[in-house]
C-alpha cells in the first residue's frame, strides 16, 4: 500500500520540495506590488503634515477673524465709554487714585466688554472650526443648543447685573458705612461687577451640560438624585467662593443653583424617557 496516496500528495517529503528559483539581475531590482504597498504603508508617517498643516492654517483663518471682531467691539466700546459709562456705575460716587488711573480704568473696562460682546462670534469661529472632527451626535447637540446656551448666560449675567449685585453692594457699603467712610475706587466697583455677574452666567449653563453629559452615556437622572446632597454642599461652597463674602449674595446665588440642577435633572429623566419610547418602537 503506498503511503502517500498513488503520489496525489503535492509533496512527498521535505526533501522533494521544489527550491525557489533564484532571482536574476533585473528582477532583483524590480519591486513586486506588494512589497511596493508595504512600503508605502511603512513610509508613511504617524501624523500626516499635509492634513496637520490644513488645520494650523484654518484654526490661525478663525483666530484672525476672532481678533478682527474683538478689535471692532473694543474701538466701539472705548470710544463711547462717556455715554454708557454712568448706566453701569448706577450714580454711585467712585473715585480714581491717580491720573494714569484713568487709562488703565478705561482699557480694563473697554478690554472686558469688548471680550464680552466676541464671545458669541468667537464661540461661532471656533465651532466652525472643531465642527468637521466631531462625532455626528455631538455635532447636532452643540448645534443645537449653542443658541440655548448664550441666552442662559445672559440671563445669568442679567439676574447678576439687576439682582446680585445692587443688593450685596448696598449690603455691604450699608455695614462699613456705619464706623468708617466708604469711597469705593472704580477699579473695586468694577471688579465686585464682574464677580457678581459673570460667574452666574456660567452657573446657568448647569442644564446644558448636564444634557450633554447625559447624551453621551455620563450622566443619568437617577446618579443625580442620588448625589442630590453632595452637589448641595458643593454648590454652597461654590457660591461662597465666587461671590462676595457676605450671607445676603452667598443665598441670592445659591438659591438659583439649586432650582438649576433640579431643572437639569428633569430635562435629563425627559431625555432618558424619550430615548427609551424610540428604543422600543
Amino acid at each position: 500500500m503506498d503511503p502517500y496516496e498513488d503520489r496525489k500528495r503535492k509533496y512527498l517529503s521535505p526533501l522533494d520540495k521544489k527550491e525557489a528559483k533564484p532571482l536574476t539581475p533585473v528582477e532583483a531590482f524590480v519591486e513586486t506590488p506588494a512589497e511596493t504597498e508595504q512600503a508605502s504603508v511603512t513610509d508613511q508617517p504617524l501624523f500626516p503634515m499635509a492634513s496637520l498643516f490644513e488645520h494650523i492654517t484654518e484654526l490661525r483663518k478663525q483666530m484672525i477673524k476672532g481678533l478682527v471682531v474683538f478689535i471692532l467691539f473694543f474701538i466701539v466700546v472705548f470710544s463711547t465709554i462717556n455715554i454708557w459709562f454712568p448706566y453701569v456705575t448706577r450714580g454711585h460716587s467712585l473715585i480714581i487714585l491717580g491720573p494714569l488711573e484713568v487709562v488703565k480704568f478705561y482699557m480694563t473696562i473697554s478690554t472686558t466688554l469688548a471680550f464680552g460682546l466676541s464671545m458669541p462670534f468667537l464661540v461661532h469661529f471656533l465651532w466652525g472650526f472643531v465642527k468637521p472632527g466631531l462625532k455626528e451626535e455631538e455635532s447636532r447637540f452643540l448645534g443645537l443648543y449653542a443658541p440655548v446656551m448664550l441666552v442662559l448666560f445672559l440671563m445669568g449675567v442679567a439676574f447678576g447685573y439687576f439682582v446680585v449685585n445692587p443688593l450685596s453692594y448696598t449690603f455691604l457699603v450699608g455695614i462699613g458705612a456705619k464706623n468708617f467712610d466708604v469711597m469705593v475706587s472704580a477699579s473695586e466697583y468694577m471688579h465686585f461687577l464682574v464677580m457678581t455677574t459673570v460667574p452666574l452666567g456660567l452657573l446657568f449653563e448647569l442644564p446644558i451640560v448636564a444634557l450633554f453629559l447625559s447624551s453621551i452615556g455620563v450622566l443619568t437622572a437617577e446618579s443625580m438624585k442620588k448625589i442630590r446632597g453632595w452637589s448641595y454642599i458643593a454648590m454652597g461652597i461654590g457660591s461662597a467662593v465666587i461671590t462676595p463674602p457676605d450671607f445676603i449674595s452667598q443665598l441670592l446665588v445659591l438659591i438659583p443653583m439649586v432650582i438649576l440642577y433640579e431643572i437639569s435633572i428633569y430635562l435629563v429623566k425627559r431625555i432618558e424617557r424619550k430615548q427609551i419610547e424610540s428604543t422600543a418602537q
